[in-house]
């Protein structure tokens, strides 16, 4: 044990550790200036906010008209305490918990096709977590049309556990869709959180590539 702190604190003297931490608070300092918009607070959206604010990210734009319920618990960012509470509200509030200096808008509201993309005008990279098949389709195309330069980041396909070397990732002009294929639709599929985790950390992750300038 004690050679293996010794071993430690080497380390640190040579810098390695400082370089690290100098290369971390660098593309903090990059992130905390970014805006994300989410549609959509429930597994896809709420765990994908949360770990974008623990990355860094310092703008949320957060769009959902639900409330928290107890079915929502096995697989969303939320607590039991919360249950009743409208979702961009308990939401924000774990966010708050996180790091309190995050700058959030909300948008309380049910997204109406036509007007899905007005909410996202700030954003600087929109995630897309919307449960309904049909909704998803028109978010992606209303706001590929109105902001020809801002990437979009899908997901579909949540359904389900193991198999995960089958989630894949497609590129398409601005969008990025990460999916199972295989998957069952959500009205006969099982969710799980293990797997709606996975996708939307994916999908954090995606934004944050596009948010440091990354190319993919």
């Amino acid at each position: 044990m004690r050679n293996r702190l010794a071993l430690s604190l080497d380390i640190g003297k040579n810098g390695k550790f400082d370089m690290i931490n100098r290369k971390t608070k660098i593309l903090k300092d990059i992130l905390k200036d970014k805006t994300v918009g989410i549609a959509g607070l429930g597994g896809l959206g709420s765990n994908a906010a949360i770990s974008l604010v623990r990355a860094g990210v310092g703008n949320l734009i957060l769009v959902d008209f639900d409330k928290v319920e107890q079915s929502n618990l096995n697989r969303q960012y939320y607590f039991i305490e919360q249950i009743g509470k409208f979702k961009t509200k308990a939401l924000s509030d774990n966010i708050k918990n996180i790091d309190p200096a995050v700058n959030i808008i909300v948008h309380n509201k049910r997204l109406k096709k036509g007007e899905m993309y007005q909410p996202f005008k700030q954003a600087d990279v929109i995630i897309e977590a919307l449960d309904d098949a049909d909704f998803k389709t028109s978010f992606i195309e209303e706001n590929l049309v109105n902001y020809p330069d801002k990437k979009i980041i899908g997901a579909s396909g949540v359904t389900g556990y193991g198999n995960t070397d089958k989630i894949e990732l497609e590129k398409l002009g601005n969008l990025f869709l990460v999916y199972d294929k295989n998957a069952l639709p959500s009205e006969k599929g099982v969710l799980f959180a293990p797997k709606i985790a996975l996708i939307a950390n994916m999908q954090a992750d995606i934004a944050l590539k596009v948010l440091l300038g990354d190319n993919l």
